[in-house]
């Protein structure tokens, strides 16, 4: 056999065995997921609540373990977990009283096939029903893991990515068919807080930390990005440009270039941007490939300011804020809270 149809071979399997191990967790995930349910929803019908229904709780959980002595996740903790589980997400539901409703019509799919222990989680950190609904998609789609989720959780991405309104002209720019998708594509604010910056940096060390965590980078992108490297060099007869982070998105087959500001947003940040997108689309792009589409990624932006500045452009460029810096104080409290939630609570009221 040939050394590239065994590495064609190889890679096939390889993939093969990474969708069923895929499909496999889900199917996992799903099936205890809907066992978590299901048991919560029976507690929840007896009514039973902390002090009166202890006693019951404890008692059941004991039952279970010595019933099903290899499993865990029966303590009494976890029970309530389920009972509140069950409750988080059916609260303002109007549910017909003589038909059956299938758990699927209440509980959305990426929640079923979330780990448990990401769904405890949220459920510690989130009063908000689509609040918890946002961390629960995000969470599967772009494969977060439990850590990650709390960083978000606690960078307050849900609030911080509806402030804002996207900045573009993608309408103006591209294809009909491809304006949905980059739309999409595009956020309003990106959450850089897994680089770790208390203080002010240069934006070549932003660049740095960045690569060093381009794996984490590229979760918070979200689907399809794929990195082709950082500085890349473009050039026009003897001068050079360079491109701070260069990628290409799978979904709608488009090289990606982001430019990287610890600033404010400046008008003639898009003269450079458009510059860039016409020698990738002159020099990089292939036929069968969408046209290059930029991203200012800024520390703020004026939404008005932005949209005039990108008015006449005919290159699809978006400009959009990050957020990174999170003060030492901020820091030393969540610790805090993390470490004695109760004295926390109380500091709060």
């Amino acid at each position: 056999m040939k050394t590239s149809d065994y590495n064609e071979m190889l890679r096939e399997i390889i993939a093969e065995v990474k969708m069923t191990r895929f499909v496999i967790a889900n199917r996992l995930n799903t099936s205890v997921t809907q066992l978590y349910w299901n048991i919560g929803k029976r507690l929840s019908s007896e009514k039973l609540e902390k002090g009166y229904g202890g006693k019951v709780v404890e008692q059941l959980s004991v039952d279970l373990k010595s019933e099903f002595p290899d499993a865990g996740g029966f303590s009494p903790r976890s029970l309530w977990d389920m009972k509140r589980f069950y409750e988080f997400y059916v609260e303002g539901e109007i549910l017909p009283q003589a038909v059956a409703v299938s758990r699927s019509q209440i509980l959305p799919q990426f929640v079923t096939v979330l780990p448990w222990g990401h769904n405890r989680l949220i459920l510690s950190k989130i009063k908000d029903r689509q609040e918890a609904l946002y961390y629960a998609e995000a969470s599967v789609k772009m494969g977060w893991t439990r850590d990650l989720l709390l960083n978000f959780i606690k960078a307050d991405a849900y609030h911080n990515s509806r402030e804002l309104p996207k900045s573009h002209n993608f309408e103006t720019t591209l294809p009909e068919y491809l304006q949905g998708q980059a739309d999409e594509m595009l956020k309003s604010t990106y959450n850089l807080g897994f680089l770790g910056i208390t203080h002010q940096i240069k934006e070549r060390e932003l660049e740095r930390r960045i690569i060093d965590k381009i794996k984490l980078f590229l979760l918070e992108l979200g689907e399809g990005f794929s990195f082709i490297g950082n500085q890349h060099r473009l050039t026009l007869g003897k001068r050079e440009y360079f491109v701070d982070l260069l990628f290409f998105n799978r979904k709608i087959k488009s090289l990606i270039a982001i430019d990287l500001k610890i600033g404010a947003f400046e008008p003639e940040f898009v003269g450079k941007m458009n510059h860039y997108l016409g020698l990738l689309d002159d020099n990089l792009k292939m036929p069968d490939e969408n046209p290059s589409i930029g991203i200012i990624l800024c520390a703020e932006k004026d939404h008005i300011e932005v949209e005039i500045a990108l008015r006449d452009l005919h290159k699809p460029i978006g400009v959009s804020e990050y957020q990174a810096i999170f003060p030492e104080k901020e820091i030393k409290r969540m610790i805090g809270r993390e470490l004695n939630p109760k004295q926390a609570s109380i500091k709060e009221r």
